[in-house]
């Protein structure tokens, strides 16, 4: 998912990560430092177009050097949110590092994340602005709900509930939309859809081109 700057209020600013408040935090993540950057796959791969696999083995150093190499992929791209199967991965994980509406910094991983959303009666849709890596150079507007949780597990296999609102609520429904084989294009009517691909196609190259500046200066 792609960054936004959001607006903010007088609250407890400090940086939640794995959905904890933390004194302090570097501008980049620990796991950017110890990952290699992986290709992100574009929209129409068959990979993002199925449902992920569960994850069913933790405390493994496949799964954190995955993880490492994901928040290393989605800092190069510019990202707010990276899924598995955007990196050719076919499992239930996604990391992030995304504000919400205050301005409030959340960094983490989830893996096998269960979506809770609240009931259609009390839920308030906003129509915003979304972008996805793998289409990249395109954004929509697509409405969602503005709060989730998320429900899932760390990747030492203990329990996580990571609470959302606006933007970021909006990245982990974007995130877990993703395990299901499914993107943002998938909520747009057929001219939105269409409009997204041709943004897609008459940038996608400045994008990449971008990408690979950008992992250049980390000497990957």
């Amino acid at each position: 998912m792609s960054v936004r700057q959001e607006r903010s209020r007088p609250v407890d600013r400090r940086v939640r990560v794995q959905g904890r408040p933390v004194d302090a935090y570097p501008a980049l993540p620990p796991e950017v430092e110890r990952g290699s950057v992986r290709r992100v796959t574009v929209v129409g791969e068959e990979v993002l177009s199925r449902p992920c696999r569960e994850v069913t083995e933790f405390g493994t150093p496949e799964l954190s050097a995955l993880i490492d190499d994901m928040f290393l992929t989605m800092y190069v791209a510019d990202g707010a949110g990276l899924a598995a199967n955007q990196v050719d991965v076919d499992l239930r994980l996604f990391v992030y590092d995304c504000p919400d509406d205050y301005g409030i910094r959340h960094v983490g991983h989830i893996i096998n994340p269960v979506l809770d959303l609240p009931d259609p009666g009390s839920r308030r849709l906003v129509d915003d602005f979304e972008g996805c890596l793998s289409v990249p150079g395109a954004g929509m507007a697509v409405p969602r709900p503005d709060r989730a949780i998320a429900r899932g597990l760390d990747k030492d296999g203990n329990p996580l509930v990571i609470e959302g609102t606006g933007y970021f609520a909006r990245c982990l429904q974007h995130e877990t939309d993703h395990l299901f084989g499914h993107t943002y294009l998938d909520r747009l009517s057929k001219r939105d859809r269409k409009d997204a691909l041709r943004q897609m196609a008459e940038r996608r190259e400045d994008v990449f081109t971008q990408r690979a500046i950008k992992a250049a200066r980390l000497g990957q």
